[in-house]
């Protein structure tokens, strides 16, 4: 009689690809748009000006982050592919000794020998390259290379972070936008980072102080150069 086991369990891993590309993207969106924002407004009187850069910044780093993900994920599937292709040449060049590289592999995680190499043949049965991409090469369907999904994932989250600044600056007199947009911009990092820690079921205050210290660090500095090289009125 078959064996079937309906699996409803999900891990954080499965989630991997698009969390990284999307939180990477969105904190990026937030702290880049709201330095140049606050960084314009200590240098320039003319809020015009402010708005501008902030929504250059906005298109601009949105299809940076597209390009460079896109161009980054996408040299990881190559050599994903590759190393997948050099796999599936030594099985059929050598079935004997890729089932005793696959067989030591399940040793040194605890197996008996003999049962090792039962496990070994019984999963080359069933699937070879799949069970020599998982087990050698460290590959599998929820850590594969996707740069389509990533670019996206990158370039909307990245918008969708840089608008919410750019939204605050726009709607703000001028001189109140760099206090609040460092209060709003520090909040939505804190809860990005929340929010990116709960996903991935890692510790919540370590990831949000993080991502606090570091994106108040990069507006002050942004701020300290705008003040230092600029032409306040």
């Amino acid at each position: 009689m078959p064996y079937h086991v309906r699996h409803t369990e999900t891990h954080a891993i499965t989630h991997i690809g698009w969390l990284r590309a999307s939180v990477l993207g969105a904190n990026d969106g937030i702290l880049s748009t709201a330095s140049l924002i606050v960084g314009v407004a200590s240098a320039s009187s003319e809020p015009h000006a402010m708005l501008i850069a902030g929504s250059a910044g906005l298109v601009a780093g949105a299809l940076s982050m597209a390009a460079g993900e896109y161009v980054s994920v996408s040299s990881q599937a190559d050599l994903e592919q590759a190393d997948l292709r050099r796999e599936a040449r030594e099985l059929h060049e050598d079935p004997v000794g890729e089932h005793r590289e696959l067989t030591g592999i399940y040793v040194k995680r605890g197996l008996a020998p003999p049962l090792a190499g039962e496990v070994a043949q019984q999963l080359m049965d069933h699937d070879a390259l799949g069970a020599h991409a998982r087990d050698e090469l460290g590959l599998s369907k929820h850590n594969a290379a996707r740069p389509v999904q990533a670019a996206l994932a990158s370039a909307a989250s990245f918008a969708v972070g840089a608008a919410l600044p750019l939204a605050v600056a726009a709607l703000t007199p001028f001189r109140r936008v760099p206090i609040l947009v460092i209060l709003v911009s520090l909040t939505l990092l804190g809860a990005l980072g929340a929010i990116a820690a709960r996903t991935g079921r890692a510790p919540v205050v370590p990831a949000v102080l993080r991502v606090l210290i570091l994106g108040a660090a990069a507006m002050v500095i942004t701020i300290g150069l705008g003040r230092l090289l600029g032409t306040t009125a």
